[in-house]
């Protein structure tokens, strides 16, 4: 008896929280989609307005039809005819100017409700913090950006009316059916048991296949944005047959996702139509037997067939719309999901702005680890001058670009302080850090346009002069000018028109002329042939000047230069010193300069 009333409590625990969370789902997606909504609320009121007004005229020809056979043909009535003709013509010519205002009202405001969607969500992934980005593959997000908001499409410009629509002509036609007669209406509604039984099933299941098209749609999407992306690494390891097959593999479980919606539909809809076929061969039938009785009018019998398709026509149209509805929900839970992502790191509600640094950093015993994983650095001792150069070197993990990540506050760490000229940076703002912050990645990004806005990304309003002053500062300035159209010249998506050399010295031109007080080269040089590294190592010399820099490198000429060199083992500080200083010791740097210098060799 026991164990019966523990698994009773636990089965009703499960359905109330499974209702709970079902409730909180709604909530949230009605939320969404009244904010959605909420700017434009005067032409919604408008919509339901016309909406109602074309429910209405809609319901009337069968009624209509019924006056006329009853009044006007049964009785030789020409004038009575004519009378109902003339209103029936009138419910028309009202049906399709608020069909049409309905329309237009819900179709406007739709695709601006599409837009403005569009637009937070891209507003919102841009304030998402890099652990985010690091965490989920590109392609995902993008597809919720483009195939699940489009999803939402034929929810919000036709679904919510159509659902709105097809439930009051059902309640109507219901109510309209009852008030001709009720021995008909209740012989017409016996089907509607098995149709609940039907359209249950059908609910259960579809609710889970469309959730599973959408996931599928995801990986679809997010292994072409992959592949595309890597193709110059596929190509050179011909690995061409190997991702078909795996594409082949997803798009195979992508088909039978959909597959599973199809077979669905075919079960259910033809069942529909069945039953919609039994309900008018009752009325035929018994309401043939009330009209030789004389305890039905032949014009009555006429208006209930008319009616019936008013009443499964709603049922087929909320069927089929409920397919739209699945698809728009998974897609809508999913946008949602991201919408509710809150950023890892975000500014303290009294944070400052950053002033004018001269570029003194601190790490004070700071200990982090990404997500849940182990510490990558268990407690970093760390404090550098402004203005001086340190070199971060060490073995692949020892924790160098980790460091550089938490400088530029992409996160922030489990424990202690990173301080810049005293200023913790938990307490001040992350866009007036990043204003004073210059990082040059390994691989120079370019962003689609000309090679000029490119240089200027972090300048726009920027001078031509102080743009080409940047570019000869680093020795870009006459690969440019050589360009089809100089600095007008459009680069190709990620700045695939030029050399990785030439890519690079644009992002340091970028970065000069942004005016960073710090700097990060994040094995900047590492994609620079041996000629080029040379013609910029006086630019740098120049770049580097009067800031304080970051650089992690592997190119020897790079760290024998650095005012400081910090070697790094686990996410520690195990020697710090100029180079020299540090030969002196015969020590771990002393094994690691052996090593590049024999590679150098």
């Amino acid at each position: 008896m026991k164990i019966h009333d523990a698994h009773s409590h636990l089965t009703s625990e499960r359905g109330a929280n499974v209702r709970s969370w079902s409730r909180e789902q709604t909530r949230r997606r009605l939320s969404t989609l009244v904010a959605l909504a909420r700017p434009y609320r005067v032409r919604v009121a408008l919509g339901i307005v016309t909406l109602l007004l074309a429910t209405a005229t809609a319901l009337a020809p069968p009624y209509l039809a019924k006056l006329a056979i009853d009044q006007g043909i049964q009785r030789n009535d020409t004038g009575r005819l004519w009378e109902i003709v003339a209103v029936f013509l009138g419910a028309g010519v009202l049906n399709w100017g608020s069909s049409y205002a309905q329309t237009y009202l819900t179709g406007w405001t739709g695709e601006r409700m599409l837009a403005d969607m569009r637009n937070r969500l891209f507003r919102h992934l841009q304030r998402l913090s890099l652990g985010f980005y690091e965490r989920n593959r590109a392609g995902v997000v993008i597809s919720r950006l483009t195939n699940d908001v489009e999803a939402l499409d034929q929810l919000v410009t036709e679904g919510l009316t159509s659902l709105v629509q097809n439930t009051l002509t059902l309640l109507g036609t219901a109510v309209v059916l009852f008030v001709l007669d009720w021995r008909l209406a209740l012989a017409t509604l016996a089907v509607l048991p098995l149709m609940s039984l039907a359209t249950a099933w059908f609910r259960n299941r579809s609710a889970k296949a469309y959730r599973g098209v959408r996931e599928k749609l995801g990986l679809v999407t997010a292994s072409l944005a992959e592949d595309i992306a890597g193709m110059r690494v596929v190509q050179s390891y011909t690995r061409e047959s190997v991702n078909q097959g795996r594409f082949a593999d997803v798009n195979r479980q992508y088909r039978g996702a959909n597959y599973e919606t199809v077979r669905l539909n075919g079960i259910y809809f033809p069942t529909v139509d069945l039953l919609s076929g039994v309900a008018t061969a009752t009325v035929l039938g018994f309401g043939g037997w009330l009209v030789f009785g004389h305890s039905l009018t032949f014009g009555t019998l006429f208006a209930f067939i008319g009616y019936l398709a008013n009443f499964f026509d709603p049922v087929q149209q909320l069927s089929q719309l409920y397919n739209t509805f699945l698809s728009a929900v998974a897609a809508l839970d999913k946008i949602t999901d991201i919408l509710e992502e809150t950023p890892e790191v975000q500014d303290a509600p009294d944070a400052t702005e950053l002033p004018r640094i001269d570029g003194h950093v601190t790490f004070d015993r700071v200990r982090f680890g990404y997500g849940s994983g182990d510490d990558v650095l268990p407690g970093l001792e760390l404090d550098v001058a402004a203005g001086t150069t340190v070199a971060l070197v060490g073995h692949t993990g020892a924790g160098k670009s980790t460091i550089v990540k938490l400088l530029a506050r992409f996160y922030d760490p489990r424990e202690g302080r990173i301080l810049i000229d005293g200023h913790d940076l938990r307490d001040v703002t992350q866009r007036s850090l990043r204003a004073q912050l210059g990082v040059v990645p390994q691989e120079g990004f370019l962003f689609a346009g000309t090679v000029a806005e490119n240089i200027a990304f972090g300048r726009p309003d920027a001078a031509r002069l102080d743009v080409e002053a940047a570019a000869r500062a680093v020795g870009a300035h006459d690969f440019i000018r050589a360009l089809e159209n100089g600095y007008d010249t459009p680069v190709a998506e990620r700045g695939s028109r030029l050399s990785l050399g030439q890519r690079q010295l644009v992002a340091f031109a970028r970065a000069l002329l942004a005016d960073p007080r710090i700097l990060v080269l994040d094995e900047a040089t590492s994609s620079v042939d041996i000629g080029t590294e040379r013609r910029i190592e006086e630019a740098l010399r120049t770049l580097l000047q009067g800031r304080t820099a970051f650089v992690i490198a592997h190119r020897l000429s790079t760290i024998r230069d650095a005012d400081l060199i910090v070697v790094l083992e686990h996410g520690r500080v195990v020697e710090q010193g100029t180079h020299d200083e540090l030969l002196a010791h015969k020590s771990f740097y002393t094994s690691l300069y052996g090593d590049w210098s024999a590679d150098v060799t």
